[in-house]
């Protein structure tokens, strides 16, 4: 078996100061407490969880990197996406944006009031949207490229009943990803997290081992831990070629279309 050659040395390096948004708990905290783990100085954004956010901070400043804290509102768009100005002002700079903050309804098309159906695209799309402009502007006039990581769900790529503002935000996010990763010479990449045991998924301290799946081929819920190990490692050098592409962590759902469609046994489906 012959070795495979070592990375050229001048290819991009791992971020020195990352960004997460909503990292006050769930797949936002892991991802922030990964990343410090790797040596990055790690930007926080919350919401309404203050204290949330204080915690993240804790366990990632016990990785030996320095944390800062700023609140972001996403319902106030666009001037809420100037705390990602704040953060890179306090870090030194931003070499790495991760999108996760976001939002979810889960109500049938024709039931959707217009309020929900503009909430949930604001702040899952147009937030992602002003919140990238703003760290890709550092990272072009700083001059060393960047990392811009997009949380979206199996949802960017699959249908749900009740999902029509949330499917129709993340594939949007998805679209953008890659119209992104064509433009500034900046990587862009999505992961699609499948049901991850998270408060969002109100399985906060759910131990995904004890949450069975029959329907998902690894037959659990997976861990806010497991998605954070797919951002950082598009945090590696190792990943500097990899751009525009959308990263399932979803255990193998997806590919349960035509297997799944063809056992059901009555329209409960179509019920949210």
């Amino acid at each position: 078996m012959t070795t495979p050659a070592p990375l050229p040395q001048d290819l991009p390096g791992r971020p020195r100061r990352a960004i997460v948004t909503g990292a006050d708990s769930g797949i936002g905290r892991a991802t922030a407490v990964a990343l410090a783990g790797g040596g990055v100085d790690v930007g926080i954004t919350y919401h309404q969880d203050a204290a949330g956010a204080e915690q993240t901070a804790r366990e990632a400043s016990e990785q030996g990197v320095n944390t800062v804290i700023e609140h972001l509102d996403l319902d106030d768009l666009p001037t809420a996406a100037s705390a990602i100005d704040v953060l890179a002002d306090k870090l030194g700079g931003v070499d790495m944006l991760v999108n996760n903050a976001g939002t979810i309804a889960s109500e049938r098309a024709l039931d959707l009031d217009f309020d929900t159906w503009r909430h949930v695209l604001g702040v899952d799309l147009d937030g992602a949207f002003l919140c990238t402009q703003r760290a890709a502007r550092h990272m072009i006039e700083g001059g060393n490229g960047g990392r811009i990581v997009n949380i979206t769900s199996v949802h960017e790529h699959q249908p749900r009943v009740g999902f029509a503002a949330y499917s129709a935000a993340k594939a949007g996010l998805g679209a953008l990803t890659k119209v992104l990763a064509l433009e500034h010479g900046i990587t862009v990449n999505s992961i699609a997290p499948g049901e991850i045991s998270t408060p969002m998924t109100g399985q906060d301290n759910a131990d995904p081992r004890e949450q069975s799946r029959p329907g998902v081929p690894l037959g659990r819920t997976g861990d806010a831990h497991e998605v954070a190990t797919a951002v950082s490692f598009l945090a590696t050098p190792a990943a500097s070629y990899i751009t525009g592409t959308s990263l399932p962590v979803d255990g193998g759902l997806m590919l349960m279309g035509v297997e799944a469609g063809l056992r059901m046994s009555d329209d409960g489906w179509r019920k949210t």
